[in-house]
């Protein structure tokens, strides 16, 4: 018989897929006899039971009443008990952390007798009925579906009746006068009365978390973190304790270290008199955790020791949340802390100097998701002007974007292709589209702990929680600065997230120190300390221990320099094609006018010493690596005029009376005899060649033209010639005739020995399911991914992306682009055909990847298992790519590792990935927290170009 429910002293965190990241967190806390409140956690197989029958499965209710009873006689009450009730809280806690995306219902127990009990043994009427009152409003929305702002409005209608500024100043008569309007709002919304029967309340509780696991916000969550659908969520089912019974109680957040900057200290924010939901809502503005050794010093001095036992535990910067009740400290949640980038890299590389980990753990803690967004600019701080408003610096990073507020207009606006930041007085999880169409998030409460901070830092996005001095009306679509500046909608503003300040207008951007350094070519001993000395010491690692080597696409010479100055180890794609643009164009369409082989000739050898000066330059910057020079691949309409401005100049002259230019006529006819309907899949790559005499045989003169003029200066030049778009091997064994014909010739003719070797582009796939006998004529494979996409989806991705992507996302058809990180059901599957049976056919044929994907980090993993070479990717990119392929090495060992001490190296916040224990609120995924907003990766997009 399958079992459904463990208590949390049976669990630990190495069962954090059975009972979730809270669960086991909890159990794990349990073990190690730290103060937590006792409980029990329903798995996450009772989840995925009731979510495929739609009915609790069979035996989950007489678990749940056994492990209940265990609960009350630790407690010495009863759940139901009307003069000592005892009462619960029912959490989600889902295996991979979704901040606040599911729900939590606290006080579960408390009826219309029952708070009359409460409010006796706990000696406090407003105590009592502040916590039903909080029962019936999570209990009202989530298990019943009322709607939620009703609750909102009926507080803020007494609110403003009783001249109060906040819920604490309201007494136990307002509050039962409020607890009954809830009541009343329940019924009046949803046609049934609140359940007086606590045994009824927690059974519902328990399934309306369950059910939340397909809410609509948890959904949109899941395709953003690329969670799987078919997890399922625990619950968590724990004795309350309560942090609002008055001054000597309160509730707070901890972090080991600062979450954003990753510095050791006491970090985090605590709430007297208040419920852990109180704090990280960022309804009520928080004080320093720091108050807390003047407000309870007994408490914060064991607080810290706690901290100090966590972190060493598990070696990492933890996230605690606790109660205090009555000057008694209680544990309520542990996790590895989300963390910015910059905080990755830092914690990573300070806890390899304490001892508690090594360089090869340090390495699988951050990402290259993380390292991008560490490479992007910064405001100039010489020429920012005087702040409209500082507030605290929760996530990092510089935004700019005009102001909106509300998530629905961010959405709208940042599908219109317009930067904003989303402007609240706080945030809950409703607005997480607009969290995450935002470049940045700015609220006027909350702390480092609120709901805005924790997922801004989770996606990577920018954001300044706590800004009071600005006045959000988000009725009238308005902020007002201390100054009287008024920010209507549409304002742009500059928020940056490092120092908390908020400016009017566009802030310049200057390079970030970690970008400089890396440009400069800096090796980790001369980075020293600090933020870039952690990041080029976790290069150094990730270098050491890959397999992967990481090229870089790059046409000129300053790009070659500056990606070898990144860290590359050769040019995996060289496009020729760009070489032909700007002033050269018109020998191009001298060429394609040509009426005779003579006159096309002259244009050919007109290109001939532009293209080996070309190729001269970037083997001399490259020298002792490879170059993969791709013959030109694109169609060659791309080089003439454009159609409609050719004929509109013809068309003008007619009118005119005037006779039109002969080289526009002949360049209309032109481009008129070679239109295609589809020209990515017309006369192009290895078509081009064989049917343009002379273009192939330029281009590789160019080359071996290129390798003597090198060998002859005493240079290292390592040239390879490769053949777009080949569907059949004759193809490449025609073109490969005349390359090695051409070869031989400048061999002759310099008494260079040029050696060359002649590969190919897998972009179609016919060209993967024939590899092998493709193979037997090609030194090297090297896949072109953006096209491999495009035919196998069958997708045009000019016009695809702007088209129906967005709906295809939205409606999970996929998580992410396929173009941005590869499909490796589909397009994967075909390279690992084409890996296997060229391997098969060519032992040790050297494969790489030169399409975009080459810089995902996701994709990097998948290229490392499927036994390629090297990838490419942008100049820019090549530091990411580096520490992704470390990070993939790690992969084997790291496997091995899981389970000695519960701990997923590669794939840290995996370890302990957990919800807040009050609220749900956020927990970390992917690599220790840094990883997830996939704005950021941007293909070949220069991170010097701004966010």
């Amino acid at each position: 018989m399958v079992r459904y429910v463990y208590d949390f002293a049976e669990g630990g965190r190495e069962m954090a897929g059975l009972l979730g990241g809270k669960g086991s967190n909890l159990a794990e806390m349990t073990r190690m006899g730290l103060p937590v409140p006792p409980g029990f956690v329903i798995s996450t197989e009772a989840c995925r039971a009731f979510l495929a029958t739609g009915s609790e499965p069979d035996g989950m209710a007489e678990e749940v009443a056994r492990h209940l009873a265990a609960v009350e006689e630790s407690a010495g009450r009863t759940l139901g008990r009307a003069d000592d009730p005892l009462l619960l809280s029912v959490r989600s806690g889902a295996r991979f952390s979704m901040p606040g995306m599911m729900e939590t219902i606290l006080d579960v127990g408390l009826n219309d007798e029952s708070v009359h009990g409460l409010a006796r043994v706990s000696g406090s009427a407003r105590f009592a009925w502040d916590s039903y009152r909080r029962l019936l409003q999570m209990f009202g929305a989530t298990v019943m579906g009322a709607p939620a702002a009703r609750f909102e409005e009926a507080l803020d209608a007494l609110k403003r009746a009783r001249g109060a500024r906040s819920d604490l100043d309201l007494d136990a008569d307002d509050l039962a006068e409020l607890a009954d309007t809830y009541k009343d709002a329940v019924l009046r919304e949803t046609g049934e009365a609140f359940p007086q029967s606590p045994a009824e309340q927690l059974r519902r509780a328990i399934l309306a978390v369950f059910e939340s696991w397909n809410g609509e916000r948890a959904r949109l969550y899941r395709r953003r973190e690329r969670i799987p659908d078919d997890l399922g969520t625990a619950v968590t089912v724990q004795r309350m304790v309560f942090g609002n019974l008055g001054p000597d109680s309160g509730s707070g957040v901890a972090f080991t270290r600062d979450p954003a900057t990753g510095r050791p200290g006491v970090y985090g924010d605590y709430l007297p008199d208040a419920q852990g939901e109180d704090v990280v809502s960022g309804i009520r503005n928080t004080v320093p955790l720091a108050d807390l050794e003047r407000l309870d010093p007994a408490s914060y001095r064991r607080l810290l020791e706690i901290m100090e036992t966590l972190e060493r535990h598990y070696r990492d910067l933890c996230d605690i949340e606790f109660t205090i009740e009555r000057g008694r400290l209680w544990m309520l949640q542990t996790r590895v802390g989300k963390r910015t980038a910059e905080a990755a890299f830092a914690i990573a590389d300070a806890l390899v100097e304490e001892g508690l980990i090594d360089r090869r753990e340090a390495l699988s803690r951050v990402s290259g998701e993380g390292l991008a967004r560490l490479m992007f600019p910064r405001f100039d701080a010489e020429r920012t002007p005087e702040p409209l408003a500082r507030g605290v610096a929760a996530s990092p990073g510089a935004a700019v974007g005009a102001v909106v507020f509300d998530s629905a207009e961010a959405a709208r606006r940042a599908a219109a292709g317009e930067k904003v930041v989303l402007v609240r007085q706080e945030t809950n999880p409703d607005d997480l589209p607009g969290m995450v169409a935002a470049q940045a998030i700015l609220t006027s409460r909350g702390g480092k702990t609120s709901h805005a901070a924790v997922v801004a830092r989770g996606m990577g996005k920018v954001c300044v929680c706590g800004a009071e001095e600005l006045a959000v009306d988000t009725a009238r679509r308005r902020a007002t600065a201390p100054d009287g500046t008024v920010l209507d909608e549409g304002r742009v503003v500059s928020v940056d997230g490092s120092s908390g300040a908020v400016y009017l207008g566009e802030v310049p951007l200057v390079p970030s120190e970690v970008m400089r350094r890396l440009e400069a070519g800096k090796d980790g001993a001369a980075a020293g300390d600090g933020l870039v000395g952690a990041v080029t010491r976790a290069l150094e690692q990730a270098d050491a221990v890959r397999r992967l080597e990481v090229r870089a696409n790059a046409d000129t010479p300053e790009d070659a320099a500056r990606a070898r100055r990144f860290g590359a180890r050769g040019i995996g794609l060289c496009r020729t094609e760009h070489m032909f643009l700007g002033e050269r164009r018109h020998l191009v369409e001298e060429m394609i006018l040509a009426r005779t082989p003579e006159e096309r000739d002259r244009a050919l050898d007109a290109l001939l010493p532009l293209q080996t000066d070309d190729f001269t330059r970037i083997l001399e910057a490259m020298d002792g690596l490879p170059v993969t020079i791709r013959l030109l691949d694109p169609p060659l309409h791309e080089f003439l005029p454009d159609r409609v401005e050719l004929a509109v100049r013809v068309a003008t002259a007619t009118e005119r009376g005037e006779r039109p230019g002969q080289r526009d006529t002949e360049l209309l006819e032109a481009v008129d005899r070679m239109h295609e309907d589809n020209p990515m899949m017309g006369l192009r790559g290895v078509r081009l060649g064989l049917a343009v005499p002379g273009l192939v045989a330029m281009q590789v003169r160019a080359v071996a033209s290129a390798v003597v003029a090198r060998t002859r200066a005493g240079g290292d030049p390592r040239a390879e010639i490769m053949v777009p778009l080949v569907g059949d091997v004759e193809e490449l064994r025609l073109v490969s005739a005349e390359v090695e014909r051409v070869l031989a010739e400048v061999r002759a003719e310099s008494g260079v020995p040029v050696d060359c070797p002649v590969g190919t582009m897998i972009e179609l796939p016919r060209s993967a399911l024939t590899a092998g006998p493709i193979a037997g004529e090609a030194a090297f494979f090297s896949f072109g991914t953006n096209d491999l996409t495009q035919t196998t989806w069958g997708f045009s991705r000019d016009d695809v992306e702007s088209e129906f992507f967005p709906a295809y996302i939205d409606r999970g058809v996929f998580a992410v682009s396929p173009f941005e990180t590869l499909d490796e059901e589909g397009v994967g599957r075909l390279v690992r055909i084409a890996v296997e049976e060229g391997r098969r056919a060519r032992p040790g044929l050297q494969i790489g990847v030169c399409g975009e994907h080459g810089g995902d980090p996701a994709s990097v993993h998948f290229f490392h298992s499927a036994g390629l070479d090297y990838v490419s990717c942008s100049p820019f990119r090549v530091p990411v790519a580096r520490l992704e392929a470390g990070r993939a090495a790690l992969g084997d060992e790291t496997d091995a590792a899981d389970g000695a001490d519960g701990t997923d190296r590669a794939d840290q916040a995996d370890q302990a990935d957990q919800a807040r224990g009050a609220d749900g609120a956020d927990g970390g995924r992917r690599d220790s927290g840094d990883g997830g907003d996939r704005s950021d990766r941007g293909g070949d997009g220069d991170p010097a170009a701004g966010r």
